[in-house]
């Protein structure tokens, strides 16, 4: 079983930000996922002129892992910020929280980081208490 570092996390989601493509919106987020096997994904958003077909850095890090036989995970942290812009705290949008309840319990840890070492930590649950998953169907 992996041990979960959060500033570890912290920390390679702000390096992940470094390979954002983001020629439009010049807003790159970065996000390191931990499986259960230990080893770290990492992701960041990819940007595509139409939006629609953008991708969010915590799916590319969830992606990433699917595509490589992972399915069970304990956190995951998320970076982002405005180039020229001090960071802030960067939450995943609506899509992202469908996508990690596919793969998450509501006691996952979600931690959103600012820098490195200024990061705050949610439970799944506390950001998606009402959320849809197979039991509804």
């Amino acid at each position: 079983m992996a041990k979960i570092n959060h500033e570890q996390l912290a920390q390679l989601a702000v390096e992940a930000k470094k390979m954002a493509y983001v020629p439009y919106s010049n807003f790159r987020v970065g996000a390191a996922l931990i499986a259960k096997s230990g080893k770290i994904y990492t992701g960041c958003n990819i940007e595509s002129a139409t939006y629609s077909p953008t991708n969010c850095a915590e799916r590319t890090a969830i992606f990433k892992a699917v595509s490589e036989g992972e399915r069970e995970f304990f956190a995951i942290a998320i970076a982002g910020s405005s180039e020229n812009k001090e960071p802030n705290y960067c939450y995943p949008c609506g899509v992202c929280l469908q996508v990690i309840k596919e793969f998450a319990d509501d006691d996952f840890i979600v931690i959103i980081a600012k820098t490195e070492e200024d990061y705050r930590i949610h439970s799944f649950g506390e950001l998606l208490p009402y959320s849809f998953d197979s039991n509804d169907l």
